[in-house]
């Protein structure tokens, strides 16, 4: 079983290549309206199998569990949509005095605003054996707080301003996200028995959708004609942005082991990559609204693309260390527990 675990990662990681190089030699495959339609398949179908996949191979006790879980949930909100942008707001008054393009700086603070993402974060903590059931509510209702919080934050930090629909983005979010997760949960309750005898292979289903997610998002990112800009911000931006990354995954990594922190193990999986994800699919849609006809918009968007990408290798590349280390600490766990 560990021979066939090891294999499916090395090959996972081979596809993560691959998807990364099909992108680079031929992205117009990938773009929007190209011809793999990734405004459908990815924005819709894509994201759907995952909560499907999520709501057939979850116990609806676990989900049930999660919910009441409210000092994870407001630890990941409040970190997501307060501390983040705070704390990038903050970075960016001491980068303000460097050669950095003005306009990337400001990406870099939309994507602070911005909500967790509806699928890479969930998929991760499935990786690595975390709390599954807490990363799914947390992306479910991260992403539609961020329909209403998500656009205040750009108008507090940013100060543009327009109206933005509402109801279309709760419309996809609940066909993408909340539909699929309980015909999953229904179809589960009339099958459970065949899977837990079968145990179907949603791991594998969910790495097969995540490179998806990967290839047509290096498509964008590829495609786009403003990485034509000058190299030395780019270069420093994608330096910035991984750091940023790792040091918010270290910093919820910290503040969620604490002694007193009342988390478990694989609470502290979904915490690490709930809080520190952002979310492409709804982020890129939300700035093309309230920036509607900016001028810089491209160059806005430009850290977003570079972020989405960079959270989902580091995450990749980091499941087995994150694994280890969960696996360690729950096997602690049991044998300092004492006999009855």
């Amino acid at each position: 079983m560990r021979l066939l675990e090891r294999m499916r990662k090395e090959w996972f990681m081979i596809g993560i290549v691959l998807a990364i190089a099909g992108a680079k030699l031929e992205p117009s495959i990938g773009v929007k309206g190209g011809p793999l339609k990734p405004e459908i398949t990815v924005s819709y179908i894509a994201v759907a199998t995952i909560f499907f996949n999520s709501g057939l191979s979850l116990n609806t006790e676990e989900l049930t569990s999660a919910l009441v879980h409210v000092k994870l949930h407001l630890f990941i909100q409040i970190f997501t949509l307060a501390f983040f942008p705070a704390a990038i707001w903050l970075f960016l008054q001491l980068l303000s005095v460097t050669p950095i393009n003005e306009w990337l700086l400001k990406g870099l603070q939309t994507v602070g605003c911005m909500p967790p993402p509806v699928s890479s974060a969930v998929i991760l903590t499935k990786a690595v054996g975390g709390n599954e059931a807490a990363a799914i509510f947390n992306s479910a209702f991260g992403s539609f707080l961020g329909i209403v919080v998500t656009p205040l934050l750009l108008l507090l930090f940013l100060g543009s301003s327009s109206s933005v629909p509402f109801t279309s983005i709760f419309s996809q979010l609940f066909m993408t996200v909340v539909v699929p997760l309980i015909i999953g949960q229904i179809v589960r309750r009339y099958i459970k028995d065949w899977l837990e005898r079968r145990k179907p292979p949603f791991g594998a289903v969910s790495s097969s959708v995540l490179l998806m997610i990967i290839y047509t998002t290096f498509c964008d990112t590829f495609s786009n004609p403003n990485f034509d800009l000058d190299k030395f911000s780019l270069i420093l931006i994608l330096f910035i942005i991984c750091s940023i990354q790792l040091s918010f995954m270290l910093l919820t990594f910290i503040f969620s082991t604490r002694n007193n922190s009342g988390f478990t193990p694989a609470d502290t999986v979904a915490i690490v990559f709930c809080s520190t994800h952002k979310s492409l699919t709804l982020g890129i849609p939300m700035l093309k609204i309230v920036f509607a006809g900016h001028e810089h918009l491209s160059l806005i968007s430009v850290p977003l693309l570079i972020y989405h990408p960079v959270q989902i290798l580091l995450g990749s590349v980091l499941v087995p260390t994150i694994k280890s280390w969960m696996l360690s600490r729950q096997k602690g766990v049991k044998l300092t527990r004492p006999t009855v």
